[in-house]
């Protein structure tokens, strides 16, 4: 049986798990239709032109873990930002690790998507935002058919919260293959500002595809950063989807860090749904053997006097390929947008591909709007430079290659997440200079 048939006929078991007289019952039940109609993405969409998804889906998925799998601290303490307190959020398998979380609701709700679809005190913000912002395609709709695990987060009027809450999805190797659906929603009221830290990890080496859908909402002056850490094994996939409404005033960061996985495909969607909103987009990605990841984002400029900043970083070696199509619209109606577009790449192997493809939509005639791109390989002189001054070729190859992505890292507002990029960089270009930061 093809995966797509099997989640449809999944989809049957799944409803008899949880409560169909939930409001939540007939947005499943729409999506799962919608997946039936639209499946999986193929090279033929223009979006997917570069990514195939043949070798990922060929695996025999477990939709339902059968097994429990208790994982302590201290064998996954590396994998979080322990250098300092955060709220946590954990999941092993799908499920929730009460033992490795802490939660809260004094003040504000970090706790689970599961108690938020079930308990009637959540209902208006499941009803207000949930599912709204998220577009109805193949992928998306098979998470939110599926949905009922992952972070719920919602920060009321006027507060600074204390500290970062951290989202980490661990895959333990219980199934052959196991295929998981998480699905995060964020609501950040006006005036009020939260920095979150999300991670896939596996510690397995048997297949894992993740199809990771998460909703943002930041309302009038709110400022939410967020992290995305992705070093995964490389028998792991990730797609993930990221949708992000910004009301007026709001600032909102998204710094996606690209190491590890067999695939990892990142949708990043920004809606500017008011004035003066400031939306930044950065990553770096740093491959090689067989790997590929690809940045598929759009920032839609739908009202006047707003910004939004891309730059992304990639270095790609060996057979890894990587791709960038970046999408910038901006509506007639959206004047005075100042909208930046980056994308700059170094080729370290010979076998090594990238596919870039920044783009403008521009309806407005009273913009500031640049694009580019660029892939390269190091530059000689600078390279002949360093190694006159004694440095030794590996080592000169990494602090160029280091330099090249810094500026990425530098609006990083987290110093201990800036410090963990930094070793995560040097173990992947196989040195230890000892960066300062």
């Amino acid at each position: 049986m093809e995966l797509k048939e099997k989640l449809i006929s999944s989809f049957m078991a799944f409803e008899n798990l949880v409560d169909v007289d939930l409001p939540v019952h007939d947005v499943r039940s729409e999506a799962i239709k919608r997946f039936e109609s639209q499946g999986f993405p193929s090279k033929k969409e223009e979006n997917w032109k570069y990514t195939s998804l043949n070798n990922v889906l060929k695996h025999n998925y477990s939709v339902f873990p059968k097994h429990d799998n208790a994982i302590e601290y201290n064998d996954v303490k590396k994998y979080f930002i322990h250098d300092i307190d955060t709220y946590k959020v954990v999941f092993i398998d799908g499920k929730y690790a009460s033992h490795l979380s802490q939660t809260t609701h004094e003040g504000i709700d970090v706790c689970l998507m599961s108690s938020a679809l079930s308990k009637p005190k959540y209902q208006p913000i499941i009803e207000n935002y949930f599912d709204k912002v998220a577009t109805k395609d193949g992928l998306t709709s098979l998470n939110t058919a599926f949905s009922c695990e992952g972070a719920y987060i919602h920060i009321g009027k006027n507060i600074s919260v204390a500290k970062p809450i951290q989202i980490v999805h661990f895959s333990t190797g219980s199934e052959a293959a196991l295929m998981l659906q998480p699905r995060n929603l964020i609501v950040v009221d006006e005036n009020s500002h939260v920095q979150i830290i999300e991670r896939h990890q596996s510690l397995t080496d048997n297949p894992v595809l993740t199809n990771s859908v998460t909703e943002i909402y930041a309302d009038k002056r709110a400022i939410v950063d967020y992290y995305k850490i992705q070093n995964d094994n490389e028998n792991a996939s990730l797609i993930d989807n990221t949708f992000i409404d910004q009301k007026r005033e709001s600032v909102t960061s998204v710094h996606t860090f690209s190491f590890g996985g067999k695939l990892t495909r990142n949708n990043l969607n920004f809606y500017q749904n008011g004035e003066r909103i400031d939306s930044t987009l950065k990553g770096v990605t740093i491959i090689g053997n067989k790997q590929h990841v690809d940045h598929n984002t759009l920032v839609h400029h739908i009202e006047p006097n707003c910004e939004s900043h891309q730059d992304y970083k990639g270095i790609f070696g060996d057979s890894a390929t990587g791709v960038f199509n970046g999408k910038v619209i901006v509506n007639k109606e959206a004047q005075k947008t100042n909208a930046f577009q980056a994308n700059n790449n170094i080729l370290v192997s010979d076998k090594a591909t990238i596919n870039t493809k920044p783009q403008l939509e521009i309806f407005a005639d009273d913009v500031k709007c640049s694009h580019g791109c660029t892939i390269g390989q190091l530059d000689e002189s600078a390279m002949f430079y360093l190694r006159s001054r004694g440095i030794p070729e590996k080592e000169a190859k990494a602090l160029l290659m280091y330099a090249f992505s810094n500026n990425v890292l530098s609006s990083v507002k987290i110093p201990e997440i800036k410090q963990r990029i930094t070793k995560i960089i040097a173990t992947k270009l196989g040195v230890n200079i000892g960066f300062d930061l």
